[in-house]
């Protein structure tokens, strides 16, 4: 039956969550189960992609990622696909009615890291962000409003400004990573092999101001979504706080954690901030 392969097709994108994401993971527990199963489908279809271009290394990455491709397209257009993954998301995609465009500009930028290795401009940087992260965002606010045009277009600035938010907050933590072992950077007129604290600093100080044009956002999302929004907002404000207090030369020789413990302390303290609405 088709249910039970549409039932195995969910289940393996919630794995996929949980697998790859703790903190994702516990931040989407907290949304609505009215939505959960959806959140999930979106993000098993943007891990599956990013893997294939940040991780299989003994493989043909780019082979890997066109048959990806080509299977998505043609889950899209005959609303099922023999990959689980797919099959997920495609019912998320028609449910709620995504628009193609953002699902297109997240696979041209998971495209540019099969090669693209620096961008150099700043133009460059927001058009990777923008595909990468920010349409990422806004297909789960589609999902948050239920599909309603005007609630979306009311929250999609405020939507983008938290998905870059994280994005680059993950540019920073991962640095070692990125520039050692992918031979990546993503910051623009930034010298990553002589990270200093003014550059530091400098990106800190972007990424603060799109946490605050988010955490507005969130104020007026949805109860379904509002809680499990704010408790990743909360997270990734934690690991830009040690960022900040990091040296800059740590920063570029290890990874910035935040242990299991405190993100289930973040999620006390951020459900108290939230029931007495003080977020």
């Amino acid at each position: 039956m088709k249910a039970i392969f549409d039932t195995v097709s969910n289940q393996c994108s919630k794995t996929v969550t949980k697998s790859y994401s703790t903190s994702f993971s516990l931040a989407t527990k907290m949304l609505s189960n009215t939505i959960r199963q959806d959140i999930y489908n979106i993000y098993g279809f943007v891990r599956f992609a990013d893997e294939i271009v940040d991780t299989f290394h003994d493989y043909n990455k780019e082979l890997l990622f066109n048959n990806f491709s080509t299977d998505l397209e043609l889950a899209l257009e005959h609303k099922i696909s023999l990959n689980p993954i797919l099959n997920s998301f495609q019912h998320t995609y028609h449910k709620y009615n995504i628009d193609k465009d953002l699902v297109d500009a997240f696979m041209k930028s998971m495209r540019l890291d099969l090669y693209k290795q620096n961008y150099l401009t700043n133009d460059e940087y927001k058009d990777y962000i923008y595909g990468s992260a920010d349409v990422v965002g806004l297909m789960c606010l589609k999902v948050f409003v239920k599909g309603d045009r005007n609630k979306y277009n009311a929250l999609k600035d405020a939507a983008m400004s938290l998905g870059s938010a994280f994005q680059k907050v993950n540019f920073l933590r991962d640095l070692k990573a990125d520039f050692e072992d992918l031979n990546r950077t993503y910051f623009p007129n930034t010298d990553l092999s002589q990270l200093d604290e003014i550059s530091k600093q400098t990106i800190i100080d972007d990424i603060q101001k799109d946490f605050a044009k988010g955490l507005q956002g969130i104020k007026k999302l949805p109860i379904e979504a509002k809680f499990g929004v704010f408790m990743a907002y909360r997270y990734y404000s934690q690991l830009l706080k040690k960022l900040k207090k990091t040296p800059a030369l740590e920063i570029k020789s290890t990874r910035i954690r935040v242990p299991n413990y405190k993100k289930f302390e973040l999620l006390t303290r951020s459900y108290v901030k939230y029931q007495l609405n003080l977020m």
